[in-house]
């Protein structure tokens, strides 16, 4: 008959307490080590900065420092939202960005505009919604498009049966060089403007808030065939 006396039994029990412990602390270490590896795996690649940074252009100009400011005197209207290509000693106009082709308005995805009103576009009428704006330039006129394809790279997909304005708008030459793709909203009688400038040539369209009577200008509107 097997005896065991009291102290053999109470270091066996804590021989086996120490090494139940030394096992869990084990699998702690283990656990952790997983757990950081697979953090370490599962990180995120951040891209660099791009070369063509994204802006915004509200109407009213600088509208989020007025809000916050407390100095909003009109509702907004349209905001903006396009990357700005640098020129980079490049010929713009006719070379990088191709005379008589749809382009973008600026770089990498298409350039989006949102009207918060209903508004008068160059004198036609275009509800209140998200739309890409793209633009076919040429040496004396670009065709404004407003389209309603949203979040797209480029015009690559660029679909004319969903236009929603087509119109012309004779080209600026300007005193000064753009250096970036701008755009720039004022303030004129009876609305607003919109100019659009790269290099040394610029578009200016009218804009309005949908009244009654739209913006009476020369703009001569494309019908699609």
């Amino acid at each position: 008959m097997l005896i065991i006396s009291y102290n053999n039994y109470k270091r066996m029990n804590n021989n086996y307490i120490c090494t139940y412990k030394n096992r869990m602390k084990c699998c702690l270490a283990i656990a952790v080590m997983i757990c950081l590896t697979q953090v370490a795996i599962s990180q995120p690649k951040f891209p660099l900065p791009d070369q063509s940074a994204m802006d915004m252009a509200y109407y009213p100009p600088n509208y989020p420092i007025l809000k916050i400011q407390d100095k909003i005197t009109e509702p907004l209207v349209v905001r903006i939202l396009y990357s700005r290509p640098q020129r980079n000693g490049r010929g713009v106009f006719g070379e990088l960005v191709e005379y008589d082709k749809v382009w973008r308005v600026g770089a990498n995805e298409a350039t989006e505009i949102e009207f918060f009103k209903d508004v008068y576009f160059g004198g036609k009428p275009v509800p209140k919604g998200r739309y890409s704006l793209y633009a076919i330039p040429s040496p004396e006129k670009w065709v404004m498009i407003i389209n309603t394809e949203t979040d797209t790279w480029g015009s690559f997909k660029y679909d004319s049966k969903k236009d929603v304005v087509r119109l012309e708008m004779p080209v600026q030459k300007m005193a000064e060089t753009a250096e970036l793709l701008s755009f720039v909203f004022d303030k004129i009688s009876g609305g607003f403007s919109l100019s659009i400038a790269w290099e040394n040539t610029s578009v200016t369209i009218p804009l309005s808030v949908n009244t009654k009577t739209p913006i009476r200008t020369p703009v001569k509107v494309i019908k699609k065939k």
